[in-house]
């Protein structure tokens, strides 16, 4: 399950390579990435047996409240996941299949619909926000105090965040609160630490970085206007 996070694509060809000498199927997590595409001009959802939108409100493409959907490349598949998302019943009241109610709110999809024509310019918004913060701290000359997004060449980057590396994190945070300029820890407990698996017995060195160091992350959300 490749993670298009942040809102750039994951390297898909390799991993669909790995996936097909192994006899696997990929499910593709594109919650971040809605729009985004690689050098190949393929968008997000379309290598994977099954590609994952979310259209939460905070995502770029938003509902008024929680909804997503999932794509298939395998019209049985797909055929199998719509009669999943209605209790596992085709026709209406017999159930070959336990599924569960996971429909999408007609409201929800008005909204969508509606919402979806803007996609593409709210994007572009995003990405020119993206160039003045990245001019911004180029000219700063921060040296490796902070690390700004990394766009891979050829690539749509549709920045569902901003994401910068810094150094100090709780300095660079004292800063902006006195400041007032907003921002947001993102996951800042990662999954090896989740109470939920205190039984795997890892702990914060377990998965360290190439450089050694615990991973720790920050961002601050770039707006769409």
């Amino acid at each position: 399950m490749p993670v298009h996070l942040y809102g750039q694509m994951a390297d898909m060809p390799a991993l669909m390579d790995i996936a097909h000498s192994n006899g696997l199927r990929v499910i593709e997590d594109a919650a971040q990435a809605i729009g985004s595409d690689d050098s190949r001009g393929r968008r997000a959802c379309s290598y994977g047996e099954v590609g994952c939108l979310s259209f939460f409100p905070t995502k770029n493409l938003g509902a008024f409240g929680d909804a997503g959907m999932c794509v298939a490349n395998d019209p049985a598949l797909s055929e199998r996941m719509d009669i999943l998302r209605v209790h596992g019943g085709k026709p209406k009241y017999f159930h070959s299949l336990i599924g569960g109610n996971f429909r999408l709110d007609e409201l929800q999809a008005a909204v969508l619909n509606v919402k979806l024509k803007h996609l593409d310019t709210w994007t572009a918004g995003r990405q020119r926000n993206a160039a003045i913060y990245n001019a911004a701290f180029e000219g700063a000359d921060l040296g490796r105090a902070l690390q700004a997004p990394v766009t891979v060449a050829g690539y749509r980057h549709i920045y569902n965040q901003y994401v910068v590396r810094v150094r100090d994190r709780d300095l660079l945070r004292q800063h902006l609160t006195a400041n007032g300029v907003g921002y947001r820890d993102l996951l800042p407990l990662p999954l090896h630490l989740q109470k939920c698996f205190a039984y795997l017995g890892t702990k914060l060195a377990s998965f360290p970085s190439r450089s050694g160091r615990p991973r720790r992350h920050w961002h601050c959300r770039s707006s769409q206007s």
